[in-house]
């Protein structure tokens, strides 16, 4: 659990990943998130992300109206689905997991995400453009993300749209509302042109929200006075669901009076805090694993808190703190680290064999660093992972190793007598300057294609 505490930490100034799921909640709450209010480069967080059409389920069984709806696997399902809804006015919502749909790239060159059809024919041929096409935004970047389903509802007409989110934030010890009169638009713009245009309402995570704030806040935002107590009742089934659910995150952009006078939420995004996941299991079960980066899910399986960054330093150390200080270490001596990876107090072979294969698996690594500090963990089990995925992997690149505290004698024994190139040191502070030179020389070697063959001693 101390390497989750440390995530929201970890990456300024040493990662620039796309991030999963953007959202302008953590900059309005204060919130360290995934926008900077000066242009501070992406974050990423250990928080499951829905995609729209099973947080508007949520949405739809808290009590929240919502247009109508439903998903669709293939051409032939989106149409079907646009004749069942019974309009024609309909909207064909790519579902993947980046903001910046409706201003997307398909790859096959449709442009937008988010498209208005008129018919069931038109929405079948308009998904025909998406489905299994990737969708390139700005927070996607080069990789883009594949679009595996389309969500296809009915059009509605807003008189009035509205911003609407809840968030936790240290600020107020707790979670807090966060409202605007500017729904439908960039809301990050609004922020930072005009802060008065956000309106924020703390909530006592003990006492729950009340039905006074949730009114103050609807007439804050400016609706009517007809429906400012429907507004207040949509934003405290929001809250309950928040919740329920152990959301970190519920945006709601936006929330409209739609031209019958209905409140309704025309969007949705959600995040959960991965902490929870072990009684969150049904909403956990829904990840779309598609959308994230696969070493995420290698690590996931192997049970390993992993990072990538973008340094060429692979790092694999036990516990969130050392693996910090063992990444500033690296950074005072001039390397970068390529990941944050801790395997924990009671790692086994296999899983230390594991994270070999994840940091390898980034083809930036032309280094690894192994700081280990036995103390629940033994030294010589990572002793024999390390020999395993050295053997198992074929590693060329040069690997120095770190270790002291429990059976740290029987962890050295083994690797000498494994007879593998792996460069034991000591001390921290020579091990951070030994890998930071070798990263280097293996960096030029390949730069003048020279194929460099590692001696022990060096």
């Amino acid at each position: 659990m101390a390497a989750s505490v440390m995530y929201s930490r970890l990456s300024a100034g040493l990662r620039s990943r796309v991030p999963r799921f953007g959202s302008a909640v953590q900059v309005l709450s204060g919130f360290p998130g995934v926008f900077g209010c000066h242009g501070v480069q992406a974050q990423q967080h250990r928080n499951l992300s829905l995609h729209e059409y099973l947080s508007m389920d949520l949405l739809k069984n808290a009590g929240v109206a919502i247009p109508k709806g439903c998903v669709a696997k293939t051409p032939d399902e989106a149409y079907t689905v646009a004749k069942e809804i019974g309009s024609k006015d309909l909207v064909v919502k790519a579902q993947v997991l980046a903001g910046g749909r409706g201003k997307g790239t398909f790859e096959g060159g449709l442009k937008g995400g988010v498209k208005i059809v008129y018919s069931p024919e038109e929405a079948k041929d308009i998904a025909s453009q998406m489905i299994g096409k990737k969708l390139f935004t700005k927070q996607t970047g080069e990789k883009g993300r594949i679009c595996n389903h389309v969500f296809i509802c009915e059009r509605r007409y807003p008189r009035r749209e509205y911003y609407f989110a809840i968030a936790m934030e240290r600020a107020f010890q707790g979670p807090v509302l966060i409202g605007s009169s500017q729904g439908g638009v960039n809301i990050e713009d609004v922020a930072a042109e005009n802060p008065d245009a956000i309106i924020k309402e703390p909530i006592d995570i003990i006492e729950g929200i009340k039905k006074e704030q949730a009114v103050r806040l609807a007439e804050k935002m400016g609706f009517p006075s007809n429906i400012v107590d429907e507004a207040a009742n949509c934003m405290i089934n929001l809250y309950n669901l928040f919740m329920k659910y152990d959301a970190t995150m519920v945006e709601i952009n936006p929330m409209v009076e739609d031209a019958s006078g209905v409140v309704m939420c025309m969007d949705a995004k959600i995040n959960f805090d991965s902490n929870s996941a072990y009684r969150q299991k049904e909403v956990f079960d829904l990840r779309d694993w598609s959308q994230e980066d696969e070493r995420d899910r290698q690590a996931a399986t192997a049970d390993l808190n992993y990072i990538g960054l973008d340094g060429n330093i692979g790092c694999l150390v036990n516990g969130a703190g050392l693996a910090m200080a063992t990444m500033d270490i690296i950074k005072l001596h001039g390397g970068t680290p390529a990941n944050f990876l801790d395997v924990g107090g009671g790692a086994t072979v296999h899983q230390v064999t594991e994270a070999f294969r994840l940091i390898t698996s980034d083809k930036k690594v032309l280094a690894i660093l192994v700081n280990i500090f036995g103390g629940i963990m033994r030294c010589d089990v990572i002793a024999q992972g390390i020999i395993m995925a050295v053997k198992d992997l074929e590693l060329r690149i040069p690997i120095v190793v770190r270790l002291q505290g429990t059976r740290v004698d029987d962890a050295k024994a083994l690797i000498t007598a494994s007879g593998l190139k792996i460069l034991a040191c000591d001390d921290l502070d020579e091990a951070a300057k030994m890998v930071v030179k070798l990263s280097e020389i293996v960096t030029l070697a390949k730069l003048a294609q020279v194929d460099v063959k590692f001696q022990l001693p060096i």
